[in-house]
């Protein structure tokens, strides 16, 4: 019972890191806004 208990505490202590990882992710680093542009067909602007 001693080594269920061991690991269930190192998996619990892995997802702590890994929640912690992405809100630090989520809240820290801004993203890079830029402008796309995407060409459209000359036929999609045509009515048929």
């Amino acid at each position: 019972m001693p080594t269920l208990f061991r690991f269930l505490v190192v998996v619990a202590i892995l997802l702590g890191i890994g929640f912690a990882v992405v809100y630090a992710l989520a809240t820290l680093v801004e993203p890079e806004s830029r402008e796309i542009s995407v060409p459209v067909p000359s036929n999609r602007l045509t009515s048929p």
